[in-house]
C-alpha cells in the first residue's frame, strides 16, 4: 500500500522556522562539469539525469492569481534520453473566461564540442499549442540541437485562476534527480492539506511566515505560510510487473483546499466529511436515485426465477441474467450516465448502470446489498482521511445472503459468482449506507486461485514418448483461461502447441461447464518429438511453464509487489519406460522458502521401480508483498525458471 504523510496547515502559526533558500541562479546556471559528465554512478542504466530543478508558488498580489515558476536542468546521458527534451506544459481550460495559461518559457542546449561551449536557444516559433480535450490544452516544445551529452534547461511560469487546484511538485520521475526543490508560499485565507506521498524522506522540510504578503478590500490582509522542501538523489521511478498504479508511490506533494475565508469573514469549506458526502450521494440523481429506482421484474425476470424460494440460488440466477443481458461499453463514468432505464432500453451502459441495476433486482428479491464505491489498480488508492470523490471510478455490490458475504461486479461476462475483476482488487472500497453511514471495507478475494497439471507419459518400445496431460485452473487464473479459450477456441489450442514446438497436440477438451464456471478443467493428449539422441532420450519434464522469464529485473524496488491474490502452482510428472532404460541422470531436489516462511518452492525427482516422478510446488501466502521482500523474490522467482528450464532427464538404452 502506498505510504502517505499529510502536513496539515492549520496556519496557527504557532511552529514556525525560518529559513534561508539556496542560491538557485547559480545552480541553475550550466558548468563545465555538467557538459563533462558521462554516466551517473548510481544509475548506470540512466539514458538521461536531471541535475536541478526548482519550483516556487505564490499568490499573486495584484491579480490573486496563483504563479508557479520552475527552473529544470537536465543531462542528456545518450540517445535514448533525447525524449526528455520534449517539453509538455498541461494547461486547464474552465471556460472561456477563467483557464490557465504559461509565460516566459525560455529553453538553451549547450553543447560541448572540441572544448568549446555552444549554446542553442529555443525560438517562439517552436512553441506550440496542441487541444487534448474541451477542458485541456497542450503547450508543447523541444529543446533544439540535442545530443549525446547535451545539458537542456528550461524555464517558465504557469499562471493559474484555480486555487482550489494549488500546484502540487513531482520529486521523483523515470530517470534520477539530483535536486528537486519546491517552494511554497499559501496565503492564511487558504487552508490546505498537504500531502506526502511516496515514502521518500525530505531532505529539508523548512516553514516560515511572511507577514501581510496579500492584502484585500477594507484594509484586510494575510499572512503567508511559506515552505521548503527538498529531495536530493533520488532514484529513476521505473514500472515493473505486478504493481498498482505508480500514482500510489511516485514521490511527490499534493494538496487539497480545506477551506477559503474571504477578507470579509465568510468561510467557504471545500473539504467535507462522509457523513455530508453519504447525504449527498443518496440525493444525487446517478447514484442515490437510480439505486432506489424500481424495476419491472415481472417483465425482465423469467418465472423460474421469480418463483425460486432459495435466496442463494436466486441471486446467482438475477446475477447471470445481468450478466448475459447487458453489455458493458468500455465506460467507467460512475457518476455520469447511470440510467438503469437507458440500461434495459438500450442493453448497454456503463459500470455503474449495470451493478445499479443488478443492485435493485437482487434487493427486490428480498436480498440484503450494498453499492462499494472503487478505485481501480490503474486509477491508483483512494484517500482515506478525507473524501475525495473524483479518486473514485468503478462500482460493485456487496450482496449478503444467509449470513455470507459476496462481492459482485455483473460487467464481465466470465466472471464467476461471488468474484470481482481483477482490476478491482486495490485493497479497499468505501461500502455506502444510506442507513447507517459509510465505511471502509477490505477488497480481498474470497477464493485462493491455483494452478495445477498432472502429466503421465510412457515410452514404449520403439522410443516413442506419448501420453496425457490433465490441467485445472481455479481463481483467477481460470478466469484467465476461460477468457482465452472461449472466444477462440482453435486459437487456444494453437498456443498450447506453440510454447513447445516439440509436442503434438491432440484429443484437447475442456470438462468445466460453460464460460463462468468456478474452474477451468481441461485434458489433452500429447506426443513427444525428437527426444531421441541415439542410445539416450533428453527429455525436459515441463510441458507448460507457470513463468518463462525472471519478472523481477531492477536493481532495487522501492515499491511493493503487487500480485493482487494469493495463489499456488502445482505439477507433477510421471513418466513410464520399460526394462530397456536405466535412468542415468535425474534433476536436484531443491527446497526454498521466502522470509518469514511468505512463499515455498518444493522441487523433488524421484524413480519408483519404472517411472519417474518429478513435484513441482510454488507457493505464495501472500498476496502483497513490501519492497523488503524484492530481492528474494527474485531470487524466487530466477529458481522457479531454473527448474523449469534445466530440469533434464536423461535415460539410456541397456546395450
Amino acid at each position: 500500500m502506498a505510504k502517505y504523510y499529510y502536513l496539515f496547515l492549520f496556519l496557527t502559526y504557532s511552529l514556525v522556522t525560518f529559513s534561508q533558500n539556496s542560491d538557485n541562479e547559480s545552480v541553475f546556471r550550466v558548468s563545465l562539469n555538467d557538459l563533462e559528465l558521462t554516466t551517473y554512478p548510481k544509475d548506470s542504466s540512466a539514458n538521461a539525469l536531471v541535475l536541478y530543478e526548482n519550483g516556487k508558488s505564490f499568490v499573486d498580489p495584484t491579480s490573486y492569481n496563483l504563479r508557479t515558476e520552475e527552473q529544470h536542468k537536465v543531462k542528456i546521458l545518450n540517445k535514448d534520453g533525447f525524449k526528455h527534451a520534449n517539453i509538455t506544459i498541461p494547461l486547464y481550460i474552465k471556460d472561456g473566461n477563467a483557464f490557465e495559461k504559461v509565460e516566459h518559457i525560455i529553453a538553451t542546449t549547450y553543447n560541448l564540442i572540441d572544448n568549446n561551449v555552444t549554446t542553442t536557444k529555443l525560438e517562439k516559433d517552436q512553441i506550440f499549442n496542441e487541444k487534448y480535450d474541451e477542458h485541456h490544452t497542450l503547450v508543447k516544445f523541444t529543446l533544439p540541437n540535442v545530443k549525446e551529452g547535451s545539458v537542456i534547461t528550461y524555464s517558465y511560469t504557469k499562471v493559474t485562476p484555480f486555487m482550489f487546484n494549488y500546484r502540487g511538485w513531482d520529486f521523483q520521475s523515470e530517470i534520477p534527480k539530483l535536486y528537486s526543490e519546491y517552494n511554497a508560499s499559501i496565503p492564511g485565507n487558504w487552508n490546505y492539506n498537504i500531502k506526502l506521498i511516496g515514502g521518500k524522506q525530505l531532505a529539508v522540510n523548512e516553514t516560515s511566515i511572511k507577514d501581510a504578503c496579500l492584502t484585500g478590500g477594507n484594509g484586510g490582509s494575510a499572512n503567508c505560510f511559506e515552505a521548503r522542501y527538498v529531495m536530493k538523489d533520488m532514484p529513476a521511478f521505473i514500472e515493473e510487473d505486478y504493481m498498482t498504479s505508480k500514482s500510489n508511490y511516485l514521490a511527490r506533494l499534493e494538496y487539497e483546499l480545506k477551506t477559503f475565508q474571504r477578507f470579509n469573514g465568510i468561510k467557504d469549506d471545500y473539504t467535507k466529511t462522509w457523513k455530508t458526502v453519504d447525504d449527498e450521494l443518496k440525493k444525487d440523481d446517478n447514484i442515490g436515485r437510480q439505486l432506489t429506482k424500481s424495476v419491472d421484474t415481472e417483465t425482465l425476470l423469467s418465472a423460474d426465477i421469480l418463483n425460486n424460494t432459495n435466496l442463494l440460488s436466486k441471486a446467482q440466477d438475477i446475477y447471470k441474467y445481468v450478466q448475459d443481458n447487458y453489455t458493458w461499453n468500455e465506460e467507467y463514468r460512475i457518476f455520469q450516465d447511470t440510467s438503469i432505464k437507458n440500461l434495459i432500453k438500450n442493453k448497454s451502459g456503463n459500470v455503474s448502470s449495470i451493478n445499479i441495476l443488478l443492485h435493485n433486482l437482487l434487493q427486490q428479491a428480498g436480498i440484503e446489498v450494498k453499492p462499494i464505491l472503487l478505485s481501480t489498480r490503474n486509477n491508483g488508492f483512494s484517500t482515506k482521511l478525507f473524501p475525495v470523490i473524483s479518486e473514485f471510478n468503478y462500482i460493485i455490490v456487496q450482496a449478503t445472503i444467509n449470513n455470507k458475504t459476496y462481492l459482485l461486479d455483473a460487467v464481465d461476462k466470465y466472471l464467476n459468482f461471488g468474484d470481482i475483476p481483477f482490476r478491482c482488487l486495490n485493497s479497499y472500497g468505501r461500502l455506502l449506507d444510506f442507513k447507517n453511514g459509510s465505511d471502509w471495507i477490505d477488497i480481498e478475494p474470497s477464493k485462493l486461485s491455483t494452478v495445477q497439471y498432472k502429466v503421465e507419459l510412457n515410452l514404449d518400445d520403439k522410443q516413442v514418448i506419448s501420453g496425457n496431460v490433465n490441467a485445472k485452473n481455479t481463481g483467477y487464473h481460470a478466469l484467465n483461461k476461460r477468457k482465452a479459450y472461449y472466444p477462440n477456441k482453435t486459437e487456444y489450442v494453437n498456443k498450447i502447441h506453440d510454447k513447445n514446438a516439440y509436442l503434438e497436440i491432440s484429443n484437447h477438451k475442456v470438462l468445466s461447464e460453460g464460460k463462468t464456471s468456478e474452474d477451468f478443467i481441461e485434458t489433452y493428449d500429447v506426443e513427444y518429438e525428437n527426444a531421441v539422441s541415439g542410445d539416450n532420450i533428453y527429455l525436459n519434464p515441463f510441458l507448460t511453464k507457470f513463468f518463462s522469464e525472471n519478472p523481477f529485473k531492477l536493481q532495487e524496488r522501492t515499491y511493493p509487489i503487487d500480485f493482487g491474490y494469493k495463489d499456488t502452482y502445482y505439477y507433477t510428472f510421471k513418466l513410464n519406460f520399460n526394462d530397456a532404460y536405466n535412468v542415468l541422470e535425474l534433476p536436484k531436489e531443491i527446497a526454498l522458502n521466502l522470509p518469514d516462511s511468505k512463499g515455498q518452492i518444493i522441487f523433488s525427482s524421484n524413480v519408483l521401480g519404472n517411472s519417474i516422478l518429478i513435484t513441482l510446488k510454488v507457493n505464495f501466502k501472500d498476496a502483497i508483498y513490501q519492497p523488503e521482500y524484492y530481492p528474494y523474490l527474485k531470487e524466487f522467482f530466477s529458481k522457479i525458471v531454473d527448474i523449469q528450464t534445466n530440469s533434464i532427464i536423461l535415460l539410456k538404452k541397456k546395450e
